[in-house]
């Protein structure tokens, strides 16, 4: 282990794991303590950093058209954005973000494209797009098929001077075009580590911090930019009413009646020390800014002016908290980023500090998968499977002739006679070949990608800041950090998962980490503690899946033990309304073989009573039906893998499995 004096150094730092420009603030503390003034390093005075992105603008100006070329997995980097294209079901784009190897920082403004079906990654040049940055964020819009990009911040090499945007762009992910975005009157001021998500025509913006050399200051401040008027607006909320704390790192997510927050981190005032200060009173007391981990949840309430509103009327807006998410991640941890996923919120890794004392903070990473469902404010812990052993497919289907699926058949065809009669009566011409095809073309998007990549059945290593993205139902973990000590390391890898199999985690690339060069001081101390520093290198550039296997054990079984009776009293089941449910290890295509019948009749019934039955075609009702099918069987997918889970163990899985197929109901001792 490093000596007490390392420890110290380190001790801001690990405090400020989520907030990578307060790590570099303490850097640049210690630079100014161990360096004399003069030193090469010194950077913070003689660094124009409007020179700088002159100098980066000017480079840029030399490209002539948009370009993309193919091209290796992108740099390792941290704060960058990652998000699925809306226009593409095989793309993700990658942009910015910025790399920290102990002595010098260098941030990005390249764009990546990744096309998850032929394995490609292909690099954008443009001469007009955002400049260099990190920490910033970006949305697909929900009206467009745009995404919508805004601030971050950019450092000189040596971290000794920064800076903030306050620049808006929009990327049209086809033509992989950016365009800044002038607005008309006020908008958001500069910041970074804020977030953005969307409702209807509107992109909405919360929070984040604004760093100086003397502080860092969080913010609280709700901005909404309306894409049919091209205007920003910082809604008036209602007086009296309760709004979340400054935050920065939170998790902001798209929800049906506007967005959902949950989480962050933020530093805050506190006193330190009990004494007067007067003599034999003992040290006075002094306010320091200690870090504080959010856990709370809210609701953002949006409602859009009514159709006769004149032109321009803002939409009514108010937060709303919610009571703590059942279940939620034990300890509680900074940087655990989330992406949205119909309905949920997927959440990977994150970091818990523990303050054993002044001399140093001791710090637990984690690589634990988690679903948020909004609705319910619970908390459901991913936990990865192997397949199901093989074989059992060819026993199932033996048995008798399959006449509970004759039955479901002829109750079909009747069902689609009567839709037939109603698209004649309203002049429509529909198509059953056409629906089928529909459906093929929907469930085909269970399939896994095309590319085949080595599957594990470990989480990939603890780290906060990873960066997620979901693109089908697949889930994309690219990079993420993790620290040993005083050193950082930048993860140079992406992994996938699958959420509806959960069978393995697949890798797309994974390079070994580079090394870190760290400043002078911290070279000194490791001459002064030799032997000692280079087994926590070795355990730092390990990854050891033991380890964490163990932690997202032990961290799993303390979620369970936990109560919270206040969000057991909110808490919900997806199993408890009259909608057909999935069964234990029950696919969404046989879920919606079996049930079709049924969500047809709720489309026809609820079209019926609005009115609106005359002119849909068979076509339409099929797709109807499909989708509510489908928002049905991702609701319940938690709850029924736990019962998947518990039937496995008592070790009647295969029983369910078989008594749940057509044709097997009868047969000597088939019950027993």
């Amino acid at each position: 282990m490093a000596g007490k004096k390392d420890k110290k150094k380190s001790a801001d730092k690990k405090a400020r794991v989520a907030q990578k420009q307060e790590k570099k603030a303490a850097q640049k503390e210690k630079k100014g303590k161990s360096k004399p003034r003069d030193a090469d390093d010194s950077d913070a005075d003689d660094v124009d950093i409007d020179a700088v992105l002159a100098e980066y603008a000017r480079q840029q100006e030399q490209f002539l058209k948009v370009t993309e070329v193919s091209t290796d997995p992108p740099s390792p980097r941290s704060s960058a954005t990652l998000i699925a294209s809306p226009a593409n079901d095989h793309e993700l784009f990658l942009f910015g973000g910025e790399y920290f190897n102990g002595a010098l920082a260098s941030f990005n403004n390249d764009l990546y494209v990744y096309n998850t079906h032929r394995d490609d990654w292909r690099r954008v040049t443009s001469p007009n797009s955002p400049l260099p940055r990190s920490g910033h964020a970006w949305t697909r819009a929900a009206n467009t098929k745009d995404i919508y990009l805004f601030g971050g911040e950019f450092s000189s090499p040596k971290q000794g001077t920064f800076y903030h945007y306050n620049d808006f762009w929009r990327l049209d992910p086809a033509s992989r075009e950016w365009t800044r975005v002038d607005t008309k009157g006020k908008s958001p001021p500069a910041r970074s580590g804020h977030r953005m998500t969307s409702f209807k025509n509107y992109i909405i913006l919360f929070g984040g911090f604004q760093d100086t050399a003397q502080q860092t200051r969080y913010l609280s401040d709700l901005w909404i930019y309306d894409c049919l008027t091209f205007i920003w607006h910082e809604p008036k909320l209602p007086s009296g009413g309760a709004k979340p704390d400054p935050r920065s790192s939170f998790s902001f997510l798209p929800y049906e009646a506007g967005a959902a927050l949950y989480g962050g981190y933020s530093r805050v005032k506190a006193t330190k020390g009990g004494g007067s200060g007067k003599k034999g009173g003992g040290p006075a007391s002094r306010t320091v800014l200690k870090p504080l981990v959010h856990s709370d949840a809210w609701f953002l309430r949006i409602t859009p002016p009514a159709p006769e509103a004149p032109s321009g009327t803002l939409p009514a807006v108010r937060w709303e908290r919610r009571k703590k998410p059942a279940n939620a991640p034990v300890p509680t941890r900074a940087g655990a980023t989330m992406c949205a996923h119909r309905g949920r919120g997927i959440q990977f890794g994150g970091v818990h500090d523990v303050e054993e004392s002044e001399e140093g903070i001791d710090s637990e990473f984690f690589n634990q998968l988690w679903a948020w469902n909004i609705e319910r404010n619970r908390y459901f812990s991913l936990i990865l499977r192997r397949p199901r052993q093989a074989g059992k497919k060819a026993v199932q289907s033996g048995g008798g002739g399959g006449g509970r699926r004759d039955r479901g058949r002829q109750a079909e065809e009747e069902l689609l006679a009567n839709l037939r009669a109603l698209e004649m009566k309203a002049g429509g011409t529909g198509d059953t070949e056409e629906a089928n095809k529909l459906e093929a073309e929907k469930e085909k998007e269970e399939e896994p990608a095309a590319a085949q990549k080595p599957v594990v059945f470990e989480m990939p290593h603890p780290r906060f800041n990873a960066q997620l993205a979901v693109q089908g139902d697949m889930l994309y973990i690219f990079g993420g950090t993790f620290e040993k000590g005083d050193q950082e390391f930048t993860f140079d890898e992406m992994w996938a998962i699958d959420l509806g199999k959960l069978d393995g985690v697949r890798e797309v690339f994974k390079r070994e980490l580079q090394d870190w060069q760290g400043s002078d001081d911290e070279e000194e101390s490791e001459e002064e503690d030799e032997d000692e520093d280079e087994e926590d290198e070795e355990e730092a550039l390990e990854v050891d899946s033991t380890d964490a296997a163990s932690t997202a054990d032990t961290a799993a079984t303390s979620v369970t033990d936990k109560g919270d009776l206040d969000a057991a009293e909110e808490e919900q089941s997806a199993l408890t309304d009259t909608l057909p449910h999935p069964r234990p290890f029950e696919s969404l295509r046989d879920f919606y073989t079996r049930t079709s019948v049924q969500w047809q009749e709720l489309v026809i019934e609820g079209m019926s009573k609005g009115g609106s039955a005359e002119g849909q075609s068979v076509k339409d009702i099929r797709k109807k039906a499909f989708d509510r099918a489908e928002d049905k069987w991702w609701d319940c997918r938690e709850e029924i893998r736990a019962l998947e889970d518990e039937q496995m163990e008592a070790g009647i899985g295969d029983v369910v499995s078989l008594a749940e197929k057509e044709g097997t109901a009868g047969g000597v001792g088939r019950r027993r």
